[in-house]
């Protein structure tokens, strides 16, 4: 089984410097939003998934599948 890239902890801000193509998936769960907010800079996936009542899980596993 290959190492994942990314979990809940990761920071938002720090997904999307490692991997631009994952702008998408952060848009499609937090929206646009998302990208003018303070918060994306300290911020994890899990923090996130939390205050928008999303699965961090199913946000990581979309993130994983990009290439």
């Amino acid at each position: 089984m290959a190492e994942k890239k990314f979990n809940k902890d990761m920071v938002i801000g720090d997904i999307l410097k490692a991997n631009p193509a994952a702008i998408k998936v952060i848009e499609k769960y937090f929206g646009q939003g998302c990208f003018t907010c303070p918060g994306m800079k300290m911020e994890s996936i899990s923090f996130g998934a939390m205050m928008h009542n999303m699965d961090p899980e199913a946000i990581v596993k979309e993130l994983n599948e990009l290439p």
